[in-house]
Parts: C-alpha cells; sequence; structure tokens
C-alpha cells in the first residue's frame, strides 16, 4: 500500500475540550510549517497523541509541537523550537512510544 495510503490529520486538543477525532473543523497544523521532524513509533488513537504532546510541550526549548497520526505505521512529531533530541526522546519515551531511530 506504500504511496497510496489514506491518513487523517487529527488536530491537537486540550483536556477540557473533548476529542478531536470526532472534530468535524478544518484544522491548522504545524506539520505545515518548518520545525524539526521525528518519526514516532507505538501510536494508535487521538489520546496517544494528546499523552506525546502534553510530554513535548513541557521540554525546555520547544515553542510548538504538532503529531501527524499513523496508527499503526510511523506517526511524525513536528516541533518549532530549539528543544535538543535527546530532550524529546526522553520526554517521549516516559509516555510509553519512541522515536524511530536515524
Amino acid at each position: 500500500m506504500r504511496g497510496n495510503e489514506s491518513r487523517k490529520e487529527l488536530q491537537l486538543v486540550s483536556a477540557g475540550s473533548g476529542c478531536s477525532c470526532c472534530s468535524h473543523e478544518p484544522t491548522e497544523s504545524l506539520a505545515a510549517t518548518r520545525g524539526t521532524e521525528y518519526a514516532l513509533e507505538g501510536l494508535t488513537c487521538s489520546h496517544c497523541v494528546v499523552t506525546v504532546q502534553r510530554a513535548i510541550a513541557s521540554v525546555k526549548g520547544v515553542e510548538a509541537a504538532s503529531v501527524d497520526l499513523v496508527p499503526g505505521g510511523r506517526s511524525r512529531l513536528v516541533i518549532s523550537g530549539s528543544a535538543p533530541r535527546e530532550a524529546v526522546r526522553d520526554a517521549v519515551a516516559s509516555t510509553g512510544y519512541s522515536l524511530v531511530p536515524r
């Protein structure tokens, strides 16, 4: 299915605003802007996305973060700011997920 994958980009939401996978409003993603990209393994739903986003938001140097969810595949994390890779890796690992090694 390479090249013909169907992917749905899910909006990152705050804890009080409900589930992003049910939202029908168009979203703007940081993935469209410049930033450092990382591949993630293990994410399966919007709850996973929110968990990683919260952990990444606490890393010193992160200005903004966006996760493009690919359930069962390699999701994409885009971070703007000056956070070191090691800090990003540790934050992702603290949530039970992992960065894909380069």
